[in-house]
């Protein structure tokens, strides 16, 4: 079993918030080879200035209907990334932890730099 982290950037309406989680969903799934059935659960940490609709509604969107999603408000840290949308996947994987491939796009790269690709 294994978390998988990642995160994106969307503006505070619906359309932007549900494209650009299931962008980022789509891309996890398939660096990491995930299938629906995989998926134990999936824990969203959003930024307080996105409120027009929970990420949550991508996810079962695309199918997810026997994990269990969990959308949270991110801690409000003065100087901390806007507008961003955090994901943590656990799934039923058999990967070893450096094997995992975290994904991190839409702006949010700047968080984890030592994954974008090219990093030292």
């Amino acid at each position: 079993m294994r978390a998988i982290r990642g995160a994106i950037c969307a503006e505070n309406t619906k359309e932007s918030i549900l494209k650009n989680t299931t962008e980022l969903l789509r891309e996890i799934f398939e660096a990491n080879d995930l299938d629906n059935g995989q998926v134990i659960s999936i824990t969203f940490a959003v930024t307080r200035d996105l409120d027009a609709v929970f990420p949550a509604v991508a996810a079962r969107d695309l199918g997810l209907t026997s994990a269990s999603l969990l959308c949270l408000q991110s801690m409000d840290v003065v100087g901390a990334l806007p507008k961003c949308i955090r994901v943590e996947v656990l799934a039923d994987i058999n990967l070893a932890q450096s094997q995992v491939k975290h994904i991190y796009l839409g702006g949010a790269e700047v968080l984890r730099p030592d994954l974008v690709e090219g990093a030292k």
